[in-house]
């Protein structure tokens, strides 16, 4: 039986959209359960985006328990498509370094791109693009968020995320900080890939929805979210 070498991951840091744990922001807007179904929404998109990448294999690094979630059938069978890891770790970048450790470990040798549940508009081509810079003419690809954080991270070394481990999180200037520490650290070339608005409130996944009208997350936002004025969608 021949070998089939895996050289591109798409590495996707998940929590299971369980209610009153996930995308807590949309709330009073949304209800736990509806801000639970917007999560879910995002995360099944951001997998059919991801799952549809040539040659790549899908990692999710997971907290939470996808049993509890919204959504738990479709995710379920999702997920079984790919190789679930469990985050490890107490900060986020420590977390983003382990999984990155897991990709590593499992794949030798792959080029990687990770991404969140919080950019459901990112499509395929987005993510193949991101592995090609990092397979071929750079060291690592960093997509900033337009809240200032970022969307995205491709390295030719997942190993090499343990770069910004001690990068701050959830502040305004988090992308640049994480850009400086990668051109710091890195020898290879660091470039940026576009940037993308993340979901967190309900603005932010109303404006989203309208750049995808036709997926699974346009619809749960339409659900769960009211008009201005306090009307139904």
């Amino acid at each position: 039986m021949p070998v089939t070498t895996v050289d591109r991951v798409v590495l996707v840091l998940a929590k299971a959209p369980v209610a009153g744990r996930v995308k807590t922001r949309l709330t009073p807007a949304a209800t736990p359960a509806g801000a639970a179904e917007v999560a879910a929404a995002a995360l099944l998109d951001t997998l059919d985006a991801a799952l549809a990448v040539p040659g790549a294999r899908v990692v999710v690094a997971l907290e939470g328990d996808p049993a509890d979630a919204a959504c738990r059938d479709e995710l379920g069978d999702a997920l079984a498509r790919t190789l679930v890891v469990r985050q490890r770790g107490d900060s986020l970048g420590e977390r983003i370094a382990a999984a990155h450790a897991d990709v590593a470990d499992a794949f030798p040798g792959a080029v990687s791109v990770q991404i969140g549940m919080d950019t459901p508009q990112v499509d395929t081509a987005l993510l193949a693009d991101a592995l090609d810079l990092v397979a071929t003419d750079a060291g690592a690809a960093l997509g900033l968020a337009l809240d200032g954080g970022w969307w995205a991270l491709a390295l030719d070394d997942p190993r090499r995320a343990s770069l910004i481990t001690e990068v701050p999180t959830s502040r305004d200037d988090t992308g640049r900080r994480t850009l400086h520490a990668l051109r710091a650290g890195h020898p290879g070339l660091v470039l940026e890939l576009p940037p993308l608005s993340d979901v967190d409130t309900p603005d932010d996944a109303v404006a989203v929805a309208d750049l995808v009208p036709t997926g699974r997350f346009a619809r749960a936002v339409a659900d769960a979210l009211p008009l201005p004025g306090g009307l139904p969608r």
